[in-house]
């Protein structure tokens, strides 16, 4: 495991986004059509984060059009410019899967202060 993270450490990113769980972000995802790319964004909340190290992954949650949609996105990927925070949240669970669950208003997450 050490050999693994030896190899790794070169390809981390050094500045890392700052969020958590609960909190609403933008992600800058740049999207590949034929030989032209672009950035498109994907607004939502985190609704987890998993592993850790270079395989670092997290979670966005969306409703759009009346459907959830949900994306995993990897910390470290190079596919990934930029991970804004919109606002942060008050949460007391690490996985805020039971927002799955819910609709409407009942799906918020409290702004932290």
């Amino acid at each position: 495991m050490d050999a693994l993270k030896l190899i790794s450490a070169p390809s981390i990113k050094s500045e890392l986004p700052q969020f958590n769980v609960g909190d609403t972000v933008k992600v800058h995802v740049r999207i590949k059509e034929g030989d032209k790319s672009r950035i498109q964004i994907f607004e939502g909340t985190v609704i987890a984060k998993k592993h850790g190290g270079i395989q670092e992954t997290f979670t966005v949650r969306r409703v759009a059009h009346g459907c959830g949609v949900e994306r995993v996105f990897p910390i470290h990927s190079p596919n990934v410019e930029k991970v804004e925070v919109v606002r942060s949240g008050k949460v007391r669970r690490s996985k805020l899967y039971y927002l799955r669950d819910r609709v409407g208003k009942a799906a918020k997450v409290k702004e932290a202060k």
